[in-house]
């Protein structure tokens, strides 16, 4: 009889039963003088008993504001001090935070905004060409004409504060010194009620991962989901209080807001935001500069480190571990990391929004193969189980077929859509990742594919039923179809088949423009083809790893398509 693809980690510690609020608690009062932020773009440095007292002056802020448990406070910013404050605040008074990434536009923030019923919206200020506070104004006008705390929009009839990360006065909204005055209302007595009425199963976090109906899902966690796996992956790299963490990754993103931020506050490990965000140059500086023991990095980034002119200049020989994830892993890059950047502890985690997200990870004491060649074992309290994805059962030991996990990690829901829900978690909870893989029998798993219509540009995640609606609205465009291409750089493109309406005439640069400002320029196509019809089965269907493979011939990416991946 075949040994079935089933595996549940064990561990030699228990889950942590207890709220983000109390676990900020326990960890300021154990390292109250140890550095928990250092933010060197902005000049600031906060122990861990400094940043409870910004994390509950902000706290009692939002309940000033009106804030109740349950609400959803949407925070649109890159990384900055305040963004971890946020984190910690809106748990603390059982807010639901909702992560929007700052690459959004107008077009995706009004989505995010109504979809998860936005009741208080704090963003930043201006950043290179994108003007936050102006996309907020196009995205909804009324605002301009209103007074802080009493936004009325028929468009967004949830939404009543707008709080601006700074002190410009802006039409409607708050500036940051005006909102930090709103604690006066709440005494600490409050937020201490307030916090000894939340459980660690309430919802604190909505994370938004696209969707193949072409519309962003918006995945609730909870407080042992996203706690209980941040402080899992820090025990996987070995963490303690003397380490400090250099984070170029995303805060709104799963892999900045859990397998950094939470895997560092859980051990009492040094927060180091290098820039607001990513730059090779300035991540490899800061590592030297704060002394870094670890830093994180989807593949891309530390290509970019690997391959930047003054990579030698730096001393990195502080560095001892770190995690490289979000897209897979190119097996030299992981080897280079290995020895050029001293990390010989770097470990790799897989998983996905829906799980909190990690569910697999390699650890320090993997050997070197292990660590760069497959995606590891499973978390500790984690079942997984690889099935046909047919007919739902679990395949022999070593056969490909689709990663399921179910335990503490796994999402509540997805917020207001019921049927996107029922689609990934099925009757007993299993959460279907829609990722192809095998597992051996030391447990190992290795991803040889997706099961789902999903691209990994440099670690943000791209469905390209998205792409294709959008594009739909040219009004030049017939039909549209966008696949995911090999890239050296990014692991994949997007490369959008075009068939262009009788008559009309349009070319790549048109496509790409009328793209811009409109969507996340990561969403954007790098390659256009323009084509008279499409590849399809027998029965209709499109066929799209036809077109991938054409995509690569045409456009030359043979020696892309030819690197391994863990």
């Amino acid at each position: 009889m075949d040994k079935g693809s089933y595996t549940c980690g064990t561990s030699e510690f228990p889950l942590l039963g207890m709220t983000m609020g109390e676990m900020i608690d326990h960890i300021a009062a154990r390292y109250p003088e140890n550095e928990a932020i250092v933010s060197v773009h902005q000049n600031i440095r906060w122990t861990y008993k400094e940043f409870l007292s910004q994390v509950n002056l902000v706290a009692r802020a939002l309940m000033g504001l009106g804030v109740d448990k349950g609400d959803r406070v949407g925070i649109w910013a890159m990384n900055h001090a305040e963004w971890i404050v946020i984190q910690f605040a809106t748990a603390k008074i059982g807010a639901i935070m909702v992560n929007i990434n700052p690459a959004y536009r107008t077009y995706e923030l009004e989505y995010a905004l109504k979809q998860s019923e936005i009741q208080t919206l704090i963003l930043q200020g201006r950043f290179k060409t994108s003007d936050y506070v102006g996309m907020f104004y196009e995205a909804c006008p009324e605002a301009y004409e209103q007074k802080p705390g009493r936004i009325s929009s028929e468009k967004f009839p949830f939404l009543k504060n707008v709080v601006f990360m700074g002190n410009i006065p802006y039409n409607g909204t708050f500036t940051w010194d005006e909102f930090i005055k709103k604690a006066d209302d709440i005494t600490m007595d409050e937020l201490v009620e307030r916090g000894e009425a939340l459980t660690f199963d309430d919802p604190i976090n909505i994370q938004y991962t696209s969707g193949t109906t072409g519309f962003p899902k918006g995945v609730v966690l909870t407080h042992h989901g996203v706690l209980n796996n941040g402080y899992i992956i820090g025990e996987g790299m070995g963490f303690t209080e003397k380490d400090r963490l250099c984070i170029p990754v995303p805060f709104y993103h799963c892999f900045g807001m859990v397998l950094s931020n939470m895997a560092s506050a859980t051990h009492g490990t040094t927060m180091v935001l290098p820039c607001p965000t990513f730059d090779a140059e300035e991540v490899l500086k800061t590592i030297e500069k704060e002394r870094c023991t670890a830093v994180h990095g989807v593949p891309t980034m530390f290509i970019a480190e690997l391959s930047h002119p003054n990579f030698s200049k730096y001393n990195l020989s502080s560095l001892r571990t770190g995690i490289m994830a979000g897209s897979p892993c190119p097996i030299e890059v992981m080897k280079q990391v290995n020895t050029k950047m001293n990390m010989r502890d770097i470990v790799i985690v897989y998983g996905q929004t829906e799980t909190s997200p990690g569910v697999t990870m390699t650890t320090t004491k993997d050997p070197l193969e292990r660590r760069v060649t497959t995606i590891g074992r499973a978390f500790p309290h984690t079942e997984l189980k690889i099935i046909d994805p047919k007919t739902g059962k679990i395949v022999p030991m070593g056969e490909v077929g689709e990663i399921c996990a179910r335990g503490y990690c796994v999402m509540k829901c997805y917020y207001n859509n019921p049927a996107a829900t029922h689609a990934t978690l099925d009757k007993d909870h299993w959460n279907h990742t829609g990722d192809l893989a095998t597992m051996d029998e030391e447990g190992y798993f290795k991803v040889v594919g997706r099961l789902k219509d999903m691209v990994i540009r440099g670690g943000e995640n791209i469905y390209p039923r998205e792409i294709e609606e959008f594009l739909h609205h040219h009004e030049k465009v017939s039909d549209v179809y966008v696949v995911g291409v090999p890239d050296i750089k990014y692991g994949e493109e997007l490369c959008a088949w075009v068939k262009v309406k009788a008559g009309q005439a349009l070319t790549e640069d048109e496509v790409k423009e009328f793209c811009k400002g409109k969507i996340a320029h990561f969403k954007i196509p790098r390659y256009v083809l323009f084509v008279d019809d499409f590849p399809m089965s027998v029965t209709g269907k499109i066929q799209k790893f036809v077109m991938r493979e054409e995509s690569i011939k045409r456009l030359g990416l043979e020696a892309a398509d030819k690197i391994k991946t863990a």
